[in-house]
């Protein structure tokens, strides 16, 4: 198309004349600059570049990163990585050479971006989030996104999401509701890892995390300021009990001390929280992670101490009791992952008690199929989405009105292996889950997500909703 094609059929010549008399109306002071800004918006948004790269995660490890290109800017994302994958999940496309980054390369994905997704998405309008998830999928062509990627699906999805809030000139936040037909913003009760353990941390602790929620708090500024307290509270009385190596942390930021039982675990925890002054207002939750320690259909809760693994073996029922029991002698309102990923049964048997929410990760890997099922069942009561297993935006806002649906609780979480990218924070309020989890109040990969929450509170201002006790259903 030739030059004066192309402004005969955008009709340029009649939108400067309008820009020019815009200026005029406005006695703009610097015309130049406001025919300008007039010009960009009367221009049609389209993608004109996608450039991806390899950079890496929070354990060090490579992952992808995305400049996407509009002709009114650039966009950038990037994803995250789990210390495992399951079968039923978006599938990571890595290299595999063993030579470089230990076969964790991603220059396949990086290729896929540059020269398919590319190709496929150049010219294409941000405002049309669907359509370009979509035309990846139909690029695709398979069940999991392995040939393509969902690390290289979801790093464009997220960038063209970005360009659509900014083409809107809005929050991306609200972009996001926009796109899922949400009208009420509402800011997370924030999950805040304080203790790692399981495959998360060098320490005997077979669970994976205990986190605190602070339900109590009136805004989500007070809540970090509550997690923050009750975190640096627990260093202390782990440098007391432990000594300084009590208190290194995991890949989420939790301190890892030492310990093997769970009950010392949460006693620490429980201390901390009186000491912090936050009895009643801060409760506690659990990431248990059963499938890394299900062997058969029984769980070694020694499988991280090789010299003792298989003396404390439980049964699906006897991990029943337990959990049970906690429930009972703990604050704990939430549990993840009880059992493994395939057990569904005992998974049932502990929603039915009624104790607390029961995560489903591993159980349902974010997968549709899964997550009907699990509704169908009654097996557990609550979602717990990884936005890289589903592979993008546009999948994530579904599975995510397929819990609502069903009237389940949803806590968008980060991954053991993340980056600065912020996008799960404004994820969380504009689809308005009402529980984030994105790890300890330290290291900088998990405060991008905490820091987004308080600017994005901020920005709300009196309009701001903090979920607390509606925290399950906001």
């Amino acid at each position: 198309m030739s030059v004066q094609e192309y402004l005969d059929k955008h009709l340029l010549s009649r939108k400067i004349e309008d820009a020019v008399n815009a200026a005029v109306r406005a006695k703009a002071s610097d015309p130049v600059l406001f025919i300008s800004n007039h010009m960009r918006k009367a221009v049609p948004p389209v993608i004109t570049k996608i450039k991806a790269r390899q950079i890496l995660d929070s354990r060090g490890i490579p992952t992808v990163e995305v400049d996407l290109y509009t002709n009114k800017g650039m966009y950038r994302a990037s994803v995250p990585s789990g210390a495992s994958a399951g079968m039923y999940e978006a599938v990571e496309l890595r290299d595999g050479d063993k030579g470089k980054y230990l076969g964790k390369g991603v220059l396949k994905a990086v290729n896929m971006i540059n020269e398919k997704i590319s190709e496929a998405l150049i010219g294409m309008d941000p405002l049309l989030q669907v359509q370009i998830d979509q035309a990846m999928m139909d690029l695709d062509k398979t069940e999991y996104k392995a040939e393509l990627g969902a690390n290289a699906m979801l790093a464009v999805s997220i960038a063209a999401c970005k360009a659509g809030a900014a083409e809107k000139e809005v929050p991306l936040y609200k972009h996001i509701a926009d796109l899922s037909g949400k009208s009420n913003p509402v800011l997370p009760v924030p999950a805040i890892t304080v203790i790692s353990g399981g495959k998360h941390a060098e320490n005997n602790l077979a669970v994976q995390e205990i986190m605190i929620l602070p339900v109590g708090a009136n805004s989500f500024q007070e809540a970090m300021q509550m997690g923050s307290e009750t975190y640096h509270h627990l260093k202390a009385i782990i440098m007391e009990k432990y000594g300084s190596v009590g208190y290194n942390v995991g890949d989420d930021g939790g301190f890892a001390p030492n310990i093997s039982s769970i009950t010392k675990c949460l006693d620490l925890v429980k201390e901390a929280i009186d000491r912090a002054g936050y009895n009643g207002r801060i409760k506690m939750a659990i990431d248990v992670g059963a499938t890394d320690f299900c062997i058969g259909k029984k769980y070694d809760l020694d499988f991280k101490t090789p010299a003792k693994s298989g003396q404390d073996f439980k049964t699906g029922e006897d991990m029943l009791e337990l959990y049970t029991k906690l429930c009972t002698e703990y604050p704990i309102v939430s549990i993840e992952q009880p059992f493994d990923k395939e057990d569904w049964e005992h998974t049932k048997l502990f929603s039915a008690l009624g104790l607390c929410q029961v995560v489903g990760d591993d159980l349902l890997m974010s997968n549709p199929k899964r997550i009907e099922r699990a509704v169908n069942e009654y097996t557990c009561n609550a979602l717990l989405l990884k936005v890289n297993q589903v592979g993008t935006v546009t999948e994530a806002i579904e599975v995510v009105k397929q819990a609502k649906d069903a009237q389940w609780g949803v806590i968008i979480s980060h991954r053991s292996g993340e980056t600065e990218e912020s996008f799960i924070a404004d994820l969380a309020v504009g689809l308005a889950t009402g529980q984030v989890k994105a790890g300890a109040p330290c290291r900088g990969e998990r405060l991008a997500k905490y820091n987004q929450l308080l600017r994005i509170e901020e920005e709300l201002g009196n309009q701001a909703i903090y979920a607390g006790d509606n925290w399950k259903c906001p």
